[in-house]
C-alpha cells in the first residue's frame, strides 16, 4: 500500500493532535484541571514561556492548544528555516494585531543575535512568546530573554500514557478503522520510539501503510519497518551531557558494567572519540590520582591512541580504559587538596615568600637574605631536611589529607615520620 493511499495525505500524528486541553494524553502538571497553564488560560491571560521537553511530548500541541483557546493572533516560525528578516515582518505584523501569540519552534536553533531581535517585542508587550526546545534552556536560550520567559518542563510521556494514545488512534482515526488495525503487541512500538509520541504513531502508521488489510501489528513487523533505532543524541546538547556525565559517574563508582553501556550509548550516537578520552584523562587525575598512579599514563595513553587510530578501533582502546579506571580504587585528594589551596590564595592573598626559598641571582639579593640558610634536601638523611615551605603567615596549614587507600597509606605513613613537628596526619 502507498504512502499516498491516505486521501488526506497528513500524517497520523498530525491527526491526532487533540483539539481542546481536555484531550491533550500527559502533561497534567500544565494542563491539567489544576494545571498551571489552564489556570493561566482560565484567567484569558498567559506570559511569555519557553516550553522544555524531549521531542514527541506535546510542546507544539501545547502552544497551539494555547491560541486556539484565546482565540488570540497566533504567529509561528521555525528556528531551523527563519531567520532575522522573517522575524522582524512577522513582529511588524504583530503590531497591527493587539495580543499577539508568537510560537517559535526549535527555539534553541536561534543565534544570539535572531534572540535579541525578539527581546524588544518581548519587553514591550508586542507578541507574548512562546518558544519550544529540546535542549536545557540556561544553555541554549540567552539570559536576557530567559528572565522575561517562564520556563515550564514537559515530563515524558508514560507507557500508559503512549498505550492510551495507541488504543486512541485505531479507535478514532478512520483511515486506521478502514484497515482494520489491531495491535497484538506494543512493545516494540514504546521501545522503539523511546517515549516520543509522535515517532510511534508515524511507526504505526509506516507498518499500517506496509501491510494488506485487516492489519495485525506484532513487534515483528514493527522492528521490520524501524530496522534500526536512531538514537537521541544531541552532541551539543543535554543529551550530550547527561551521558557523560552518566559515564562518569560510572567510573568514579566503580562500576565498569554501566561504564561499558555509557560508553557503548556515545560510541553509537557518533561521539567524538577524543572527547571520551579527554574527560577519562580527567577523571584517572582527579577521582584516582595516587590510588592508582598507573591510572593517568594509561588515559594518556588512550587519549594518543584514539588519536591515531579514531573509530570503529578506538572503541576497543576505550573500553579498555574505561574498565581499568571503574576498577581502579579511588582517591580524590589531588583534587580536594588543590581547591583548597586555591581557596586558600584567593583568601590570604599574596603571602611573602621566605627568604630561605627566594632566588638569589645578583649580589644584591644575596646581600638581603635571599636563599639564607635554605638546606638542599639531598644532603640530608633520607633526602629529607625539616624547614618550612610555606609562606610564614600559613605555616602548619595542611591542604593534602592523603585518601584511604593502600598505596596513600603509605603516604600517610612517610609524612608522619618527616612532619610531625608541622602537620598532623
Amino acid at each position: 500500500m502507498s504512502l499516498f493511499s491516505n486521501p488526506d495525505h497528513i500524517p497520523l500524528a498530525e491527526r491526532m493532535r487533540p483539539q481542546n486541553l481536555s484531550d491533550m494524553i500527559g502533561q497534567s502538571h500544565l494542563c491539567g484541571e489544576k494545571g498551571v497553564i489552564s489556570r493561566m488560560i482560565a484567567q484569558g491571560k498567559v506570559s511569555s514561556m519557553i516550553l522544555w521537553g524531549s521531542p514527541g511530548v506535546g510542546k507544539t500541541t501545547l502552544a497551539r492548544l494555547i491560541g486556539n483557546t484565546l482565540e488570540r493572533p497566533f504567529f509561528t516560525l521555525s528556528a531551523i528555516s527563519s531567520g532575522v528578516k522573517e522575524l522582524r515582518e512577522l513582529i511588524r505584523q504583530a503590531r497591527a494585531r493587539s495580543g499577539s501569540l508568537l510560537f517559535i519552534d526549535e527555539i534553541h536553533r536561534f543565534n544570539k543575535g535572531q534572540q535579541d531581535a525578539l527581546l524588544a517585542a518581548v519587553e514591550e508587550g508586542v507578541i507574548t512568546l512562546i518558544g519550544a526546545t529540546t535542549e536545557n534552556p540556561s544553555f541554549e536560550v540567552v539570559s536576557a530573554l530567559l528572565s522575561r520567559c517562564q520556563v515550564y518542563t514537559l515530563k515524558p510521556l508514560a507507557t500508559s500514557d503512549l498505550e492510551q494514545l495507541l488504543v486512541k488512534a485505531v479507535a478514532q482515526d478512520s483511515y486506521l478503522q478502514e484497515k482494520e488495525v489491531v495491535i497484538a503487541e506494543t512493545d516494540a512500538l514504546l521501545r522503539l520510539s523511546g517515549g516520543d509520541a509522535r515517532k510511534m504513531l508515524n511507526l504505526l502508521e509506516m507498518a499500517v501503510y506496509a501491510s494488506e488489510p485487516p492489519v495485525k501489528i506484532t513487534n515483528i513487523l514493527v522492528q521490520e519497518i524501524a530496522q534500526q533505532k536512531s538514537l537521541r543524541y544531541d552532541k551539543k546538547g543535554e543529551q550530550h551531557y547527561d551521558i557523560i556525565s552518566a559515564f562518569i559517574k560510572s567510573l568514579r563508582g566503580s562500576d565498569p558494567n554501566a561504564a561499558l553501556y555509557w560508553l557503548a550509548r556515545m560510541i553509537e550516537a557518533g561521539e567524538e572519540p577524543k572527547f571520551i578520552a579527554r574527560r577519562m584523562l580527567i577523571l584517572a587525575s582527579e577521582d584516582i590520582g595516587n590510588a592508582n598512579p598507573t591510572a593517568l599514563p594509561l588515559a594518556v595513553s588512550c587519549f594518543q591512541a584514539v588519536n591515531f587510530i579514531g573509530f570503529p578501533e578506538a572503541r576497543i582502546t576505550l573500553a579498555q580504559t574505561a574498565v581499568y579506571l571503574a576498577c581502579s580504587p579511588k582517591s580524590n585528594a589531588s583534587y580536594v587538596g588543590i581547591n583548597k589551596a586555591q581557596a586558600l590564595v584567593r583568601e590570604t592573598g599574596d603571602a611573602e615568600v621566605p627568604l630561605h626559598l627566594r632566588n638569589a641571582p645578583t649580589k644584591l639579593m644575596k646581600n638581603q637574605g635571599y636563599g639564607k640558610n635554605y638546606a638542599y634536601a639531598h644532603n640530608y638523611e633520607d633526602n629529607f631536611a625539616l624547614q618550612n615551605f610555606m609562606p610564614e603567615s600559613l605555616s602548619g596549614t595542611k591542604l593534602y589529607e592523603p585518601g584511604d587507600n593502600p598505596r596513600e597509606a603509605e603516604f600517610r605513613k612517610r609524612l608522619q615520620k618527616l612532619w610531625t613537628e608541622f602537620y598532623e596526619y
